[in-house]
């Protein structure tokens, strides 16, 4: 095994890890940002104004997202554990 097939194992780990948790991410900042204007504009600081709303997004994300996400994950594995015999041999 080589140092190139590691680093290649490597990079495409990281690509999948964000190309999975970019758009909860994403869904986050942008429901927290909104939610943190509101607050700002009315004065109001309830910890849970920011929070259950970020919840819910998120929730909502992972619904709608989660076969694709999974799809990912799940080539991404294969793709391991098919070049394992190029990697010992």
């Amino acid at each position: 095994m080589d140092s190139q097939a590691l680093i290649d194992i490597g990079r495409q780990a990281i690509e999948a890890v964000l190309m999975i948790s970019a758009p909860v991410l994403l869904v986050a900042l942008g429901v927290g940002l909104i939610v943190g204007v509101l607050q700002a504009a009315t004065q109001i600081q309830e910890m849970t104004l920011s929070f259950i709303p970020k919840l819910f997004a998120i929730v909502i994300t992972l619904g709608i997202l989660g076969g694709w996400m999974m799809g990912v994950l799940v080539d991404f594995t294969k793709r391991l554990v098919g070049s394992i015999p190029a990697l010992l041999g």
